[in-house]
């Protein structure tokens, strides 16, 4: 993603996103996720495999009528650019 791309999806980190495609590896199955906005959404496919989850299929889908959509290392790296700041207020 560009610096502008990043910037655009944290200006909307409090918009509501559905995340999908996540696999819990030690329960052997896909798991639904709640919705939840984005700036938290982003971090949930981020931090994901350190709690055991596979992201590689997963999006995060967000924006009018879900047109929008991010993939697992677009949120590794809005987590590695801004961190906590997308949950936050």
């Amino acid at each position: 993603m560009t610096e502008d791309e990043m910037k655009a999806v944290f200006d909307l980190r409090h918009v509501r996103a559905r995340v999908m495609g996540v696999f819990d590896t030690k329960q052997q199955k896909d798991v639904p996720i709640e919705d939840r906005f984005l700036g938290h959404a982003i971090a949930f496919v981020a931090l994901a495999p350190m709690d055991g989850f596979d992201v590689r299929a997963s999006a995060v889908i967000f924006g009018e009528q879900g047109t929008e959509s991010l993939r697992a290392k677009d949120c590794a790296q809005l987590w590695a650019t801004y961190g906590k700041a997308l949950t936050d207020g």
